[in-house]
């Protein structure tokens, strides 16, 4: 499915979050920044389900050491290397398969280990953040950013709607493909999230958990320490 909307995956992004999805982002990358403050150009990051690249290309304004991105599509992955070597960053910014369920480096590897959009399509939830946390390092920083459930009105409602009728219809229109952002919303709300999904880091190991709620409670951005 993902390899069948690659092309025109990052336009539907923007479009169908109305462009606050750089905004969220951004916020991954003021995060790192605010936890390893002067530490940030020896870092080496791994990016897990990169799909194109975005949080990737983000968090290489901070020039850390070196960011790994690795996702089960070959084709998102192409879309990403292209916009990598457009801006000249393929020294710095490398791509390769792997699943979040077999990662395919040695553990205590990476100092910070992020996901965007991308921990609700694990198959195996608990298996897929384990392995994260296997490949960081003692004391490394992970970030998970996900879309949430907004329980305070007027957002409430409106993201419901929205998600449920409109995303679906506007993503089958423009992506030509029939289930892919009936998914979207599918998998959305059958997502942990909030306090039940920090129980899950905990139950992990993972320590000085923290969320961070974004939009309204639209995304979450959940930060944990190995």
């Amino acid at each position: 499915m993902f390899n069948e909307i690659s092309p025109r995956y990052d336009f539907l992004n923007h479009f169908l979050s109305f462009g606050i999805d750089h905004i969220w982002r951004r916020k991954v990358v003021r995060e790192i920044r605010r936890h390893f403050g002067n530490s940030l150009h020896s870092l080496n990051i791994l990016d897990v389900a990169t799909g194109t690249g975005d949080l990737a290309l983000a968090v290489a304004g901070l020039q850390p050491a070196h960011i790994d991105g690795i996702d089960i599509s070959t084709a998102m992955m192409e879309v990403a290397r292209r916009k990598v070597q457009e801006k000249g960053l393929a020294q710095l910014i490398s791509f390769r398969e792997g699943e979040a369920e077999r990662i395919p480096f040695s553990e205590d590897t990476y100092d910070v280990v992020m996901v965007a959009f991308g921990v609700r399509n694990f198959e195996d939830l608990k298996g897929g953040l384990n392995e994260m946390r296997r490949v960081m390092k003692p004391g490394g920083y992970m970030l998970i950013l996900e879309f949430s459930h907004p329980d305070r009105f007027p957002m409430k409602p409106l993201y419901a709607c929205y998600s449920k009728r409109m995303i679906p219809l506007l993503g089958k229109l423009i992506s030509r493909h029939r289930q892919a952002y009936t998914y979207l919303p599918q998998t959305v709300a059958a997502f942990p999230d909030g306090e039940a999904f920090l129980f899950i880091l905990r139950e992990l190991g993972l320590q000085n958990l923290r969320q961070i709620r974004l939009s309204g409670g639209i995304a979450t951005l959940y930060c944990a320490e190995k």
